[in-house]
Parts: C-alpha cells; structure tokens; sequence
C-alpha cells in the first residue's frame, strides 16, 4: 500500500475520531451505538482499515453530525480515485480499464508517455496487447476478457490519426526486447513501431542503454494535457490530479526525454532489436 493512501486512511480515522470525542463517546459507546465489534472502531480510527461510504453514514449520524457526511464521504473518494489496486481495478476485466484509456484520450490535446518494459498501449499491434493482456490476467488472477480488451485498445489507437491530438512517447530501449509474447508478434509489433515513425502528430524518443540518466527507469505512466496522470506500479494504477504530481511526472518526462533519441536514430535502436529477433 502507497505512503500516500495510507497517509490519508489515518487523516479520515483521525477524523472520526475527533467527531466522535466531540459527540462525548469512547470506543465502546460509538460501537454500541452503531452495532459494531468495538475492534472495528478501534481500526477505523488508527486507519488500519478503509471505511465503506455506508460506515461513514452512520458514524456521522452515531456522532449526531450528519451535516459531516459529504465531508468524510469526499475524504474517501479522494483516497479511493487516487489509488486503485489492479485486483479491484480488474475485477470485471481489462475492458472497462481499455474503456476508461479511450474516454481520456478523447477528451485530451497531448499525451505524453514514457514506457520502460512494454510498447505504449497507443501503438501496440493486436497480437502484442493480446499477449500482453493475457498474461497480466493470468498473473493477477483476474477476469479473462481478453479479446474485448484488445478490440478496446485498438479502438483508442483511432485518435493517432485525428487531427488536433499529439502524441509524445518515450520508450526505454530494454523494452523492445521483453518477450512478452511470441517473437514473431514482437517483430511485427517493431515493425508497427518503425512506421510509427513517419505520422506527423507522433513524437517517439527512445532512450538508449547506456545513455547518461538523470534517474532510473521506473514505472510507466502517462500525462492527459497538464490535468491529469495515470501512474502504473505492480500492485496499484494512480490516477493523480494535483497539481504537484502532475509537475513531478512532467519532470520525470523531461528527464527522460533529456536522454532520448528520436529520428534516425531512433529508428536504427528498433531495427537493430527486430534484427536481433531474425537471429536469435
């Protein structure tokens, strides 16, 4: 669990707390009053447990402040859209995720991306998201809608070719040599990637082993205009909205595009790892 979620569960059970000694109750008394295990009480307000929006109903009216309610509720909200577990974030399947990338994409200007393991989503070939897809579901043991999800993420690839919309992604070049997929599908999708090259609204760096860094390849994420980033780490999907966060990641951005090559040689990093696959 980040610092951050965790930071912010212990600020809503502080918060509980303080209404409830307001209301002149101990631990036992709200729980006797609500009906609970006073243990739960006891985790609630050391934030050693996310409280339900229905939890926080009726502790607002246990507490005899129900005017609290849209504040503890925002409170909540706040912890539960910044943070998002990938089991519960998938727990209907990859399609509604795909779903929601297609939504975002629309509604923005420029994106800009940075990728350390996989290909960008945006420019994947359907026989690499298909593998890609499959295997994440396989690993985090959720729902297996492969298919939809794929059709999905082929579908967001429309906005490449509309006008208006700009794309800057950077890729670290170990990326090209993850096999997560048959080879054959990862040469057809360096292939895709080499004609990538040309479109006019695409901008695509390539950060080259053994260039000089600032700071190490880490997670991938992506920044929707200056309003939003979608951060991804093994366990957890960010989508961040501060101001200071996205100012972070447009950092991080820049630090990578520092490192970066774009044009020819560019072009001669992907070829010669799509040579490498002839070969191996």
């Amino acid at each position: 669990m980040s610092t951050d979620f965790q930071a912010a569960r212990i600020a809503l059970g502080a918060r509980m707390r303080e209404l409830r000694v307001e209301a002149g109750l101990n631990g036992r008394g709200i729980a006797a009053r609500l009906g609970w295990q006073a243990s739960k009480v006891s985790r609630l307000e050391n934030g050693k447990q996310t409280p339900g929006a229905r939890d926080l109903a009726e502790w607002a009216q246990a507490v005899g402040r129900p005017d609290t309610l849209p504040e503890l509720k925002g409170r909540l909200r706040g912890m539960e859209t910044r943070y998002r577990t990938w089991r519960r974030q998938l727990a209907a399947g990859h399609l509604p995720r795909q779903e929601a990338g297609i939504a975002e994409t629309q509604r923005t200007r420029v994106v800009r991306g940075f990728e350390a393991s996989v290909i960008p989503g945006m420019f994947q070939t359907a026989d690499y998201a298909r593998g890609v897809l499959s295997r994440y579901a396989d690993f985090r043991t959720t729902p297996r809608d492969t298919e939809a999800a794929v059709n999905a993420r082929i579908r967001r690839q429309e906005a490449l070719y509309r006008p208006g919309r700009e794309f800057r992604m950077l890729v670290w070049e170990g990326a090209f040599y993850v096999l997560l997929c048959p080879r054959e599908v990862l040469a057809a999708q360096l292939d895709r990637l080499i004609s990538l090259l040309g479109l006019a609204n695409v901008s695509l760096g390539v950060v080259p082993f053994g260039a000089p860094l600032t700071i190490a390849p880490g997670d991938g994420f992506s920044i929707y205009d200056e309003r939003l980033v979608v951060s991804e780490t093994w366990n957890l999907e960010m989508w961040l909205e501060e101001s200071d966060d996205i100012a972070f990641f447009s950092k991080v951005w820049a630090a990578m595009d520092e490192a970066a090559v774009y044009g020819h040689r560019a072009h001669r990093l992907i070829a010669r790892a799509r040579a490498a696959l002839d070969h191996a």
